[in-house]
């Protein structure tokens, strides 16, 4: 199983396609590090057990409110495969897999970064502005209120 991520590491390396920039061997773990549109870049950390490969991406902070982040993260959680939200022990957001022994490959391990890449994509930014809107009261997507000459007294 660590052979077939040490590889699939190599071969996101040497891909110039490849959205991987970095990758290390951390503590027994292996960090990989990817460029991402929605935000500057995200690491997997992939760890090597007895029966299966866990991974996890860090996402997000621990938002203030968090009922409506919690809200999206589930049911985006309908809709993925390999990974899923999950709450660390400090309250931020992570994506987190697992894959039994067996169904580590090369072809799984891409789909699992492709997965990781594409959630980042899709729901970074909505979920930050969910959990820190604004200063001001007004949402990005908002026109402040005008005040026109029946209203402006």
């Amino acid at each position: 199983m660590r052979e077939v991520l040490v590889e699939r590491i190599r071969l996101w390396l040497d891909d110039p396609e490849s959205s991987v920039e970095y990758a290390e061997e951390l503590e027994g773990r292996w960090a990989v590090r990817m460029r991402q549109e929605a935000r500057d870049a995200t690491t997997v950390w992939f760890d090597v057990g007895e029966r299966s490969l866990t991974f996890e991406a860090y996402f997000m902070p621990a938002p203030p409110e968090p009922t409506e982040v919690h809200r999206q993260a589930l049911v985006r959680n309908n809709s993925t495969w390999r990974i899923f939200f999950a709450v660390d022990r400090e309250g931020a957001i992570v994506l987190r897999g697992r894959l039994a022994k067996e169904r580590v490959t090369l072809d799984e391990l891409d789909l699992v970064l492709g997965e990781v890449f594409e959630m980042v994509e899709v729901a970074f930014r909505t979920m930050i502005r969910a959990a820190f809107p604004p200063r001001g009261g007004n949402h990005p997507d908002q026109t402040p209120h005008q005040p026109t000459r029946e209203n402006s007294g």
